[in-house]
């Protein structure tokens, strides 16, 4: 199981994220271009220490995204662009939960590129929850259908 974040534009949203990959031994992949320098004190203070912990790749692009990828794994797009969802989903250890901007999302192509999509339900007019939460809620529900999380 890997976490991805496709161009994020909130340092503490990915400090958030490296430090949820640190303590469930989840990998996070970054997909560059950041909104924002790497080295910003937000993503430190969010990381915390647990960037240290953390195995963390930098892509410079989707497309390098692509080239380093597993070829078993499969995108799972979490979004709001579907009625699937994430309970319902059969996750696999392989998977690649994939998370979008916080200000746009993904582009159609890369919506398109995926394998499949989730979507996290919610009661009207609510939209979408935080980048961060979603993911960690659906990287919960997918590690507990794969047995995933560490053992004490």
């Amino acid at each position: 199981m890997r976490l991805t974040l496709y161009e994020p534009d909130i340092p503490p949203n990915v400090g958030t994220l490296i430090r949820l990959g640190a303590c469930l031994g989840v990998p996070v992949d970054i997909i560059e271009p950041c909104g924002f320098p790497w080295g910003d004190r937000d993503l430190k203070r969010a990381a915390m220490d647990y960037g240290a912990l953390a195995e963390v790749t930098r892509h410079a692009s989707w497309a390098a995204f692509g080239e380093a990828r597993e070829p078993v794994s499969r995108v799972i797009l979490l979004t709001t662009k579907t009625q699937d969802n994430f309970v319902d989903f059969s996750f696999r250890p392989a998977d690649i939960l994939l998370v979008g901007r916080e200000s746009a999302g993904v582009p159609d192509a890369v919506h398109e590129a995926a394998d499949a999509r989730v979507t996290i339900p919610m009661r009207p007019p609510a939209r979408s929850l935080n980048m961060a939460v979603a993911a960690a809620m659906v990287l919960g529900e997918a590690l507990r259908q794969t047995g995933g999380f560490p053992k004490p």
